[in-house]
Formats: C-alpha cells, sequence, structure tokens
C-alpha cells in the first residue's frame, strides 16, 4: 500500500509540475521564444562560423558575417516577391468574396435538399410548411474587415514584430559570437558527466542542423514545383506560391493546410469552372503527399525519423502556447528531446516513444 501511494504521489507530483510548466512557458512566451528561435538559429548557422574559424576569421567577425549573408538573402528575396505579394494582399477582400459568391452557388443544391427534407418532415408531423431557406442562410461579415483582426492575432502589432526580430538577430549574434562557450560551461556544470553532456550536445546540434537543412533543401524543391505547377494550371503569380509553400512548409500539417486554404481561395476566386479551381489545392495536395511519402524519407534519414503522432500532438502543443513560433519550433524541440531520451537512462521510455 505505501508502494502504491508512493506511485501515486510522484505519479501527481509530476502532473501539477507540467501544467505549471505549461503555464509559466505560455504566460512568459513573450520571453522563451525569441530565446528558443535564437538557439535554433545559432544552431544552424554555427558550422558556418566554425568554417570561417578554420580560415582563421575572428569568430565574432564570421558571425557578422553570416548574419549580414542570411539577411541580405532574405532582404533580396523579399524586395523580388514585394510587388506580388502586394498585389495579392490588396485583392485579396475581393478574391475572398468571390470565392464566397461561388461556394453559395455551390451550396445551393445541398440547401434546396436539405429544405426539402425539412417540409417532408413537416408535413409528416403536422408542423405546416419548412423554413424558408433564404432566410435560414444568413450574411457573412466582410471578410475585409476581419482580415486586420486575423493577422493581429497570429503576428501582433507591427511593433511588437520588429522589436521580436532584433532580439532574436541579436540574441543570435551573441551566441554565435560567444563560439563553443556555452558547451563549455555546459561540460564544467557536470564535470563528471562530461562525455555524455558533449556527446548529447554534438548529438542535438547535429540533429537539428541537419534537419534545418534537410528541410529547406525539400521546401526549396516543393516550391519550385508547386510554382511551376501553378504557371501550368494559369493561377496567378506562380513564384509567390511557390515562396509561400518554402515558408509554409516549415510548420508541419498546419503549413499545409493553411497552403490547402489559400490555393482553395485563390481557384475559386480565379477560375470559373470549379473542375478548374479545385485543380491548385488537388495539385498541391498530391505534391506535398508524394514529397513526405517519398522525398522526406530518404533526406532525413533513419536518425532523424520521428513518431507522427508524436509529431502532430508536439505541433499542436508548441501551437497552442506559442503561436506560429511553437509550432515552427516544434520539430526541433520534439527531436532534442528524442536524443535525451536515448541518452539518459531515466527518460529511455520518452525516446522510444517518439522514434520513428
Amino acid at each position: 500500500m505505501p508502494v502504491a501511494l508512493e506511485k501515486a504521489r510522484t505519479i501527481g507530483i509530476v502532473l501539477l509540475a507540467t501544467i505549471v510548466g505549461a503555464g509559466a512557458l505560455y504566460l512568459a512566451r513573450s520571453f522563451f521564444v525569441p530565446i528558443m528561435l535564437s538557439i535554433l538559429f545559432a544552431v544552424l548557422l554555427r558550422p558556418v562560423v566554425r568554417w570561417f574559424e578554420s580560415v582563421r576569421v575572428p569568430t565574432p567577425v564570421g558571425a557578422l558575417l553570416v548574419l549580414v549573408i542570411v539577411l541580405g538573402v532574405l532582404v533580396a528575396g523579399g524586395a523580388a516577391l514585394a510587388t506580388p505579394a502586394r498585389e495579392w494582399v490588396a485583392e485579396a477582400p475581393r478574391h475572398v468574396k468571390d470565392a464566397e459568391a461561388r461556394l453559395r452557388l455551390l451550396r445551393k443544391p445541398v440547401q434546396q435538399i436539405t429544405q426539402a427534407a425539412e417540409r417532408m418532415e413537416g408535413a409528416v408531423s403536422g408542423g405546416g410548411g419548412g423554413k424558408g431557406g433564404e432566410q435560414s442562410a444568413p450574411g457573412t461579415p466582410s471578410s475585409s474587415s476581419e482580415a486586420p483582426k486575423a493577422m493581429a492575432t497570429a503576428f501582433g502589432t507591427t511593433a511588437a514584430l520588429v522589436g521580436a526580430l532584433v532580439e532574436v538577430l541579436l540574441l543570435t549574434f551573441l551566441l554565435l559570437a560567444s563560439g563553443d562557450l556555452f558547451l563549455q560551461k555546459l561540460l564544467h556544470v557536470f564535470p563528471g558527466e562530461r562525455s555524455a553532456a558533449l556527446k548529447v550536445t554534438r548529438d542535438v546540434e547535429d540533429a537539428v542542423s541537419r534537419y534545418m537543412i534537410a528541410n529547406a533543401v525539400i521546401n526549396l524543391g516543393q516550391g519550385l514545383v508547386v510554382a511551376i505547377a501553378m504557371a501550368v494550371i494559369g493561377l496567378p503569380s506562380p513564384p509567390l506560391w511557390g515562396v509561400l509553400t518554402f515558408f509554409c512548409e516549415f510548420v508541419p500539417y498546419l503549413g499545409a493546410a493553411l497552403m490547402l486554404f489559400l490555393l482553395s481561395v485563390a481557384g475559386l476566386a480565379t477560375f470559373q469552372g470549379i473542375g478548374h479551381a479545385a485543380l491548385a489545392p488537388l495539385a498541391y495536395l498530391l505534391i506535398t503527399t508524394l514529397q513526405n511519402n517519398l522525398v522526406s524519407p530518404l533526406a532525413y534519414g533513419r536518425h532523424l525519423r520521428l513518431n507522427p503522432v508524436a509529431v502532430l500532438v508536439g505541433v499542436m502543443f508548441w501551437w497552442f502556447l506559442w503561436g506560429i513560433p511553437g509550432a515552427f519550433l516544434a520539430v526541433p524541440l520534439v527531436a532534442t528531446a528524442k536524443i535525451l531520451g536515448d541518452h539518459v537512462r531515466g527518460l529511455s521510455a520518452m525516446g522510444e516513444f517518439l522514434a520513428g
């Protein structure tokens, strides 16, 4: 009996600590999110800084050069796509209204069947005539008024976004410029487990950087294929859809769902026929399905394969806590947890569950 009570108390403490920790992560997300993004980018860019160190470039200078190159590429790409993106955003309310009009035409046969069923039910029950179909379909609110609210909810204010970006860049630079100082401090804190701590740190760095690089290469190829497919279908601004694919695919599941929604709206707003409008989301669905089942397993390799159920749960959990940045960080965090489970004896069950 005491053993059972002790086990129950341990489970209760773990559950309570988990709830308290999740609450702290949610309430302090503005503090934790920039730090986690900076650590991720520092891990990703650290091998490039090491290459600069190998050619006798000082570490702070190499870190600055890496960030300048990355920012230059991003700014150049953003400038090239600014015009089509601005045009598409400006036309978004009209596109949504056109899509809603075509969807209402699609709903008419279903509404007629529903009204007929209601009239038959009323006649059988003796309740009189059916309800008017046109009155049962309330008007939808203007999409133009909802769009700013949705954008504000998803990304916050412009000032907060710029402030967070500056904070991430500064922290990333400091982490890169400090070299292996963090690793040295970690080994100093755990002197008795020096080899184990070194292996875990190296494995985490290798797995996360390999995952991000492989993901970027895969997303680039998928973006090119999607852009070509949209050009063949006749959807306006094919490069814009390719770039959106590149960035959205960094967020598992949710990014693909967002792309399917946007392509469905764009198809309904651009093409007259429903079959033609459905080509854009169907083409994207086919491309992303082939990529997930053929390309990704080969690119990631055995060591980066994770339990898809655990990945989905992780994406939902971190999306709930931190929004879009949390969903972006979900897979690296799950991969880190798996590596810890593989090396720490008390966490072996977690490592087994997270393994693909």
